[in-house]
């Protein structure tokens, strides 16, 4: 069944984005962010041995979760994570693996910076449009780019600290992609209980800017 990735993103309005340097540290991370809530998950293959991390977290995600794939840049990326069972892909730029994910049915969400790459992302395919670094131009260029493109559903990433979520939903973003601030060390090896209190205020940060 495909999914519908801006659907589920609209709905769950965080992506957690888990780059770590142990693969172990990087399925314990994500368990335990799938366990306070956090229906979408990515596991970027900068991670040692993503794929078995991909698929150790599909194997204990709750019903109505993804578990997806990041840094996702080639056809060949996108056969490995397909066959590890992702559900979805994120890429940090307009690169080879939209086209092929998209000519699999695996939804895309593609990084792109300038309104000629959203447009161009969008055009290979891409579900939606990973607005990448958002920090660099933060919720205002957001809007900008909007503007001319209503219908591309953005997800914000990149640089996304908790005061920052309201600002990018606020903006129109679909939902926010967190790394480093939300995951901290815990994809490494590190504190998993400081990775659950993070979890729990960014999920009320979530809701609250979304009035639910």
């Amino acid at each position: 069944m495909t999914v519908n990735l801006a659907a589920e993103l609209t709905a769950a309005r965080i992506l957690a984005v888990i780059r770590g340097t142990d693969t172990a540290g990087a399925i314990a991370a994500g368990t335990a962010l799938l366990a306070e809530g956090v229906r979408v998950v990515e596991v970027a293959l900068t991670t040692p041995d993503a794929a078995r991390a991909v698929e150790a977290l599909r194997a204990v995600a709750p019903a109505g979760s993804l578990v997806g794939a990041g840094t996702v840049l080639t056809a060949a990326d996108v056969a490995d994570v397909a066959a590890a069972g992702a559900q979805f892909v994120v890429t940090p730029a307009v690169v080879e693996s939209i086209a092929e994910a998209a000519r699999r049915g695996l939804p895309v969400a593609a990084g792109a910076l300038t309104p000629t790459e959203a447009y161009t992302a969008m055009r290979l395919g891409a579900s939606v449009v990973k607005l990448f670094p958002a920090s660099v131009g933060g919720p205002a260029y957001l809007r900008a780019v909007r503007d001319p493109f209503p219908d591309i559903p953005f997800v914000a990433v990149g640089g996304v600290g908790l005061d920052d979520v309201s600002g990018y939903l606020g903006a129109g973003a679909i939902a926010v992609g967190v790394g480093g601030p939300l995951v901290g060390d815990a994809a490494s090896g590190g504190d998993l209980a400081a990775l659950r209190t993070r979890a729990r205020t960014y999920l009320a940060a979530v809701r609250e800017s979304s009035g639910s």
